[in-house]
């Protein structure tokens, strides 16, 4: 099972490179855990989708329509991920530890988005540092940082 969804990510990265190597693994990657925590309250909106589209200009160097099909062929790949180990791998091996911490900070400001806090999506953005060895210190910092103001 394991290896089929692993066949699946590759090939869903591999279509959206354009190219047989997975040189966007890392992009899809980060961009599906984004995904991830806009589904949790199974309520994506707009804002969210937005966010998830800033989040990844912040931290990749991607044209607009990159941007575009990355989130798209990251809902795909989201709707067939058995767990977040496909993806959380894949930062593991590429991010430092500030990237990651940085990405902590990124899943806070969609979980944000829609100024409202839904406790699975806290329950996410906690699963997901676990899986990325972020201390609970950096946890929290990060969802105080991403907190609106006001």
């Amino acid at each position: 099972m394991f290896k089929s969804l692993q066949t699946l990510f590759e090939q869903q990265v591999a279509s959206f490179a354009d190219e047989p190597e997975t040189r966007h693994s890392l992009e899809l990657a980060s961009a599906a855990l984004l995904m991830e925590i806009s589904r949790a309250d199974h309520d994506v909106s707009t804002v969210e989708i937005e966010a998830i589209s800033r989040a990844i200009k912040s931290v990749f160097n991607l044209t607009s329509d990159e941007i575009d099909d990355l989130v798209s062929t990251a809902e795909e790949v989201v709707d067939s991920a058995i767990s977040l180990y496909d993806f959380t791998s894949i930062v593991n091996e590429r991010f430092t530890r500030d990237q990651k911490i940085d990405l902590i900070q990124l899943l806070w400001q969609v979980a944000y988005a829609d100024d409202q806090l839904d406790h699975y999506e806290e329950y996410y953005v906690r699963k997901i540092a676990d899986l990325l060895h972020i201390s609970h210190s950096d946890y929290i910092r990060t969802k105080h940082l991403a907190a609106p103001t006001g």
